[in-house]
């Protein structure tokens, strides 16, 4: 029933996420700060470089260690997912530079209506018309965004919407990689390959942070670690469908840094737009934790 009690794991899970989710958010922040003083390839190697190290030592903690943690039947699925996600990381920091976090951001907010729309060619999942009438309105609201006829509009507007293709790809390998793999095997292969994948292109535009600015790139680490931990720990203990509306609170906390720490340009077509957004990718979420539910009923 929807007025039954939060149980007490899903509400630790939601305080977990949503310090995942704001974490996520400062540092995007830090992420812009340094690629506009140095650049994109540099900053994520060694944000990785770290993340990887946690990755062991946390996969080394686990039943079985590394060896058990890193087993898997689908290694091309697990590398290809891995891969994927470091290119949109990529993409994504280099758009905060470009149009700032608010611009991406907005656009970025249409990922679980992407997800949603895969979901049915990739997965074999049904999509009811409900859900396809917000995943429509929610595309809608990405073009009000836009909003292709401003003389803001350009075609860096439409590297948000690039990188939300990548992460909703990246979602559905991760589910597909789900049906046989644990999380933690699906996180295990995230930071090793990632790390791997953008040390061999490193070298290409290698330019590290230098004095002070060390300063910074160790909070983005610290942030990044941070973040990660509590977001693993919500799944844990907290259903994965009472968590991911959560996640938005972690795009709203990077267009706050863009907005107050930045200066980012906010525009009535963005505001417009954004909220058709995240009000279709709520319903959609919603929607998917029915289905859950009335799936898990007929089993």
């Amino acid at each position: 029933m929807s007025g039954a009690p939060t149980p007490p794991s899903n509400q630790l899970g939601i305080l977990l996420m949503l310090g995942a989710a704001v974490t996520f958010g400062l540092q995007d922040g830090l992420s812009r700060l340094l690629a506009e003083a140095y650049n994109v390839m540099s900053v994520i190697t060694i944000r990785y470089w770290a993340f990887a190290l946690f990755v062991l030592a946390f996969s080394a903690s686990r039943p079985g260690g590394i060896r058990a943690v890193a087993r898997t039947g689908r290694p091309v699925l697990q590398a290809a997912r891995s891969v994927l996600l470091i290119t949109q990381i990529c993409t994504a920091t280099y758009g905060f530079t470009v149009i700032g976090l608010v611009g991406w951001q907005v656009i970025f907010a249409s990922y679980p209506l992407m997800i949603a729309a895969l979901s049915v060619p990739f997965l074999g999942e049904r999509v009811g018309w409900r859900r396809w009438l917000a995943i429509l309105a929610g595309f809608a609201g990405v073009v009000v965004a836009l909003n292709p006829g401003s003389e803001i509009f350009g075609p860096a507007m439409l590297l948000p919407l690039f990188g939300a293709a990548q992460f909703a790809l990246y979602g559905i390998l991760t589910r597909m990689a789900g049906r046989g793999d644990s999380t933690e095997t699906s996180f295990f292969w995230t930071g090793i390959v990632g790390a791997l994948a953008i040390t061999l292109v490193a070298p290409l535009a290698w330019a590290p942070p230098t004095g002070g600015d060390w300063g910074w790139m160790i909070l983005l680490c610290t942030a990044a670690i941070m973040g990660h931990f509590m977001l693993i720990r919500a799944f844990e203990i907290a259903e994965a469908g009472v968590l991911q509306p959560f996640a938005y609170f972690g795009i709203a906390t990077s267009a706050a840094v863009g907005y107050f720490g930045f200066g980012d340009a906010v525009t009535p077509a963005m505001l417009t737009g954004g909220g058709i957004i995240v009000m279709a990718g709520l319903f959609t979420l919603w929607r998917e934790r029915l289905a859950a539910h009335r799936r898990a009923g007929d089993s």
